[in-house]
């Protein structure tokens, strides 16, 4: 019974603690622009971010600004009577065409430096 609850109680230290470690979406702005310049991120056709190279916070940054970017590519669709996959095209193709040199965009598949 005892080592039942000193597992329990270690469980919810490691949940707790988890969850402090986890990223929000601001954290993930302000670690983005240091991601694409390291490498680690890079811009992809369908106005996503991809992960370039595996590492460091690079899944977690993507993931949240991704998911950010996805309700605003759908609330702009709606608002204009598009479909999504318009939306997210165009705005890749604007996100390739701002990406500065040095930093990664996705072409036909392959992840090339600008």
């Amino acid at each position: 019974m005892k080592l039942q609850h000193t597992l329990a109680a270690g469980l919810l230290l490691l949940s707790l603690s988890l969850s402090a470690l986890a990223m929000d979406l601001s954290q993930a702005m302000a670690a983005l622009g240091p991601a694409k310049t390291s490498g680690q991120l890079g811009e992809q056709p369908n106005g996503y971010l991809g992960v370039v190279s595996p590492g460091g916070s690079a899944e977690e940054i993507a993931k949240l600004i991704n998911q950010a970017r996805q309700a605003e590519y759908q609330r702009l669709a709606e608002e204009n009577g598009l479909q999504l996959g318009d939306v997210e095209a165009l705005a890749g193709q604007k996100a390739l065409e701002k990406t500065p040199p040095g930093q990664y965009i996705q072409i036909n598949g392959k992840w090339l430096r600008k």
